[in-house]
């Protein structure tokens, strides 16, 4: 297997940084032709791409509409970097499971789709049910998957009832003891998530990958415990 290509690495990582989706797609393609790890890659360049824009997003040095092309251009390359890993052999470790989406009645797609690349750049697997999603399919979805975490969007103030509906779903269903819940979007706070009886709530997707990594780090530590 050949070397590691930094220049290649800085090409991808930049286009990444730049939001540019066809150069993503370009670097990442002639990363896996030169024969480098793909993990590597996906750490070094995407990874660091991605995270890097919101370091300088949280310093007041990016704005949002960054955010967001930065993650379109990751969402397109990590699948192929994944998929490359998996041909080759190698092995995703996860340190978690969740399950986002936007609520039912709400089509605002650009929080959810940053707070899931974040999120999965940051090791957890993601499953995007996509948006203007009803209490029942994320409902289906906790059964499907049996995710750690639940993640709910909602940019609108007549939408954001439908983050409580979804907990009481899942309260009906008895599966809100099995998943922690985090709220997130405009109109909500951290006294409306307490209210309604989530888990947790952040102002943004940087935020949120601090809680919900918190929650995955308090898990296996009780795991361990348990298994100890």
């Amino acid at each position: 297997m050949s070397g590691f290509r930094e220049d290649l690495c800085f090409s991808l990582r930049q286009s990444i940084i730049d939001g540019d989706i066809e150069n993503s797609l370009k670097y990442a393609n002639e990363c896996i032709k030169a024969s480098m790890n793909p993990l590597e890659v996906l750490n070094k360049c995407v990874v660091a791409g991605v995270l890097e824009l919101g370091d300088r997003w949280i310093r007041g040095e990016a704005f949002i509409a960054d955010l967001v092309a930065a993650a379109e251009a990751a969402k397109v390359v990590i699948p192929i970097l994944k998929n490359e890993i998996v041909k080759r052999g190698g092995k995703l470790e996860y340190v978690g499971r969740a399950v986002i989406g936007t609520v039912e009645g709400d089509i605002h797609d650009i929080g959810k789709t940053i707070v899931a690349t974040i999120w999965e750049v940051n090791g957890i697997e993601v499953i995007d049910l996509g948006v203007d999603v009803p209490p029942q399919k994320f409902v289906e979805a906790v059964k499907q998957y049996n995710p750690d975490i639940v993640g709910m969007s909602a940019l609108l103030t007549t939408t954001m009832v439908k983050q409580k509906e979804t907990i009481e779903a899942l309260k009906a269903a008895g599966l809100r003891g099995k998943v922690k819940v985090i709220v997130g979007g405009a109109p909500t706070s951290a006294e409306w998530a307490r209210e309604i009886g989530a888990d947790g709530w952040a102002p943004d997707a940087i935020s949120s990958i601090d809680v919900v990594m918190k929650w995955l780090r308090e898990k296996r530590s009780a795991v361990g415990e348990t298994h100890g």
